[in-house]
């Protein structure tokens, strides 16, 4: 059994030496090389690698799937061996001329809001916590009813569970600017200006109050919770900075700039932006909820089906915009019951294979790959098994969409967002937690059934042995 200094020389050597990597950097489960010619990267050999659980090409980048905490350790012994590493930002900007339009927009969606989804994470497992905590049962077995919970206390959770919505667009501008080139000192004042207590809140005009009209027909709120305006004016506030930059002198360049970003940026986003975008926002939400609103648990038919081969696509972040929207407009999350579903019927689909094939190697691949998968990653599942003989991936396919469409039926609905199958269990705290298991068995249950059945022939059974 190789060693990792021993798998990251092999790796070096089926790629094409150090010679063919311009860099190479990490994220949670892969490596991810640039490399000079793709023609001298050897896939077949890669895979063949201990520990390898598969390999792609995607988005400009040859990523190698190790899973987590092992890409960490190989990773140092490639930095060892005095290959260029970089960090994943960098990378990724080094890559993002590849691909169409649509999946370079939909990557650089994913690189402004992932770094905002830990805190919405903690969010949705403290508004788990609350509603566990407020449940009348759970009091009554301290001898306490709802109407013993001190004000002080509710105070206390509204704000672990309120603060990430209420500054969002801030939160949200700080990425914008820091992806598209800005200073994100900037996107965070821009994005506190749209929050600011001197507007109208936007909850309270929601519910009747009256906002504040700017030259007689342009109504001016605050935009508590509301993401695409933030965005928008991130994007151009950020250009509009560099811009602004290049003309001023450099000795002014520490007043002017500034203060000109954040003029402009203002009166736009208050007057243009805000009010065509969040119009542009609710149509978004109306048509997420007219189709999450399909009769006969549909909507959790179609998605718990595609969403994995979106994930495959690599423009799986869109739904990042849509729950985001839904928790905060809402306050509960569907898509997670789903895409749960989904995750975990890849994870049964993996673990048959595990179990029915007689290779060692394919064994010792296909069980920690559902275990990753049964914890909420599953590209060491679908790359490193059930892709390679393509009918497992169906399988788990299939699972997702009984699974999704299960979830649909108990109107699962979870308080957070990108945490899943057995930690996402956390979202599920209010009540729903029998209900969770159950679509999770469902989706597991059908996937590994196919699969056993369906999925594996007998001369890839004899190929592997």
């Amino acid at each position: 059994m190789l060693d990792n200094k021993q798998i990251a020389e092999a790796l070096l050597e089926a790629v094409g030496g150090k010679e063919n990597i311009s860099s190479i950097a990490h994220c949670a489960t892969r490596l991810r090389l640039l490399v000079m010619d793709e023609d001298k990267v050897d896939r077949e050999q890669v895979e063949t690698i201990p520990k390898v659980k598969g390999a792609f090409f995607h988005s400009g980048q040859f990523q190698i799937i190790f899973g987590t905490g092992t890409v960490n350790q190989i990773y140092e012994e490639v930095e060892m061996l005095h290959v260029s590493t970089i960090n994943k930002q960098e990378q990724t900007k080094k890559a993002s001329k590849s691909g169409n339009k649509l999946q370079r927009a939909i990557r650089t969606l994913g690189d402004v809001f992932v770094p905002i989804i830990p805190v919405l994470v903690a969010t949705g497992l403290f508004m788990g916590l609350r509603g566990l905590l407020m449940q009348e049962k759970i009091l009554a077995l301290f001898g306490f009813v709802p109407a013993d919970i001190p004000n002080n206390f509710i105070l206390f959770t509204q704000i672990l569970t309120d603060t990430a919505f209420i500054f969002l667009p801030a939160l949200v501008a700080w990425s914008t600017f820091r992806v598209f080139g800005g200073t994100p000192i900037i996107g965070i004042v821009l994005g506190l200006m749209l929050v600011s207590p001197s507007l109208p809140n936007a909850w309270g005009v929601a519910e009747g109050a009256e906002p504040l009209l700017f030259f007689g027909f342009i109504p001016v709120v605050g935009y508590q919770g509301s993401v695409l305006p933030a965005f928008i004016a991130g994007i151009i506030g950020a250009k509009l900075e560099r811009a602004i930059r290049k003309r001023v002198p450099e000795a002014l360049d520490l007043i002017i700039t500034p203060f000109l970003t954040l003029l402009i940026m203002i009166g736009a986003a208050l007057f243009i932006i805000g009010p065509i975008f969040h119009v542009v926002e609710n149509y978004i939400l109306d048509g997420t909820l007219a189709v999450l609103n399909l009769p006969f648990g549909l909507a959790g038919l179609l998605i718990g089906f595609l969403h994995q081969i979106i994930v495959i696509t690599g423009v799986h972040h869109i739904f990042n915009l849509l729950e985001i929207k839904l928790l905060e407009d809402v306050g509960s999350n569907p898509f997670n019951a789903i895409i749960t579903a989904s995750i975990a019927a890849q994870g049964g689909a993996a673990l048959a294979v595990g179990l029915k094939t007689k290779s060692k190697k394919l064994k010792a691949l296909a069980f920690p790959s559902s275990l990753s998968a049964f914890l909420g990653i599953t590209e060491p599942a679908i790359f490193g098994v059930n892709l390679r003989y393509v009918k497992p991936f169906i399988m788990g396919l299939i699972g997702g969409g009984v699974g999704g469409f299960s979830a649909m039926l108990l109107g699962l609905k979870g308080t957070g967002m990108a945490i899943t199958v057995i930690p996402g269990t956390l979202l599920y705290l209010d009540g729903q937690i029998l209900s969770y298991l159950l679509v999770n068995i469902i989706a597991v249950g059908v996937a590994f059934a196919l699969t056993w059945l369906f999925g594996f022939s007998d001369k890839q059974l004899k190929d592997n042995g």
